[in-house]
């Protein structure tokens, strides 16, 4: 069993260095704030994120395999319906996605 000397400097460099990696976005994100390309990324990236998204889901669609095809197709339709009618990313990715899992998990069960 280690001394007791050496497990307080374990646990207390470990406590420092948990610390400061905590802090550090902190500290490295305080003087970005009022950096104009921190400003038009953060309007910018939410619609780039939902286009890397929706590529992602739809890039193995099958049309020959309609049992896949159409949970997917139908969520898609879901989810662009819901977010012009509400104006909400989060809702709407929401409402694709549980669609999407009902359809897969009930129906397409193939």
């Amino acid at each position: 069993m280690p001394e007791t000397g050496y497990l307080i400097a374990a646990v207390a460099t470990a406590a420092a260095v948990t610390w400061g990696l905590r802090a550090l976005p902190f500290a490295v994100l305080a003087p970005l704030r009022a950096s104009p390309l921190i400003a038009y990324l953060s309007t910018a990236m939410p619609a780039g994120v939902l286009l890397i998204l929706a590529a992602y889901t739809l890039r193995d669609i099958d049309p020959g395999v309609p049992d896949r095809a159409w949970p997917t197709v139908l969520a898609l339709a879901v989810t662009v319906s819901v977010h012009l009618w509400r104006r909400n990313g989060m809702l709407s990715v929401s409402a694709g996605t549980a669609f999407h899992v009902v359809l897969v998990s009930t129906v397409f069960t193939g």
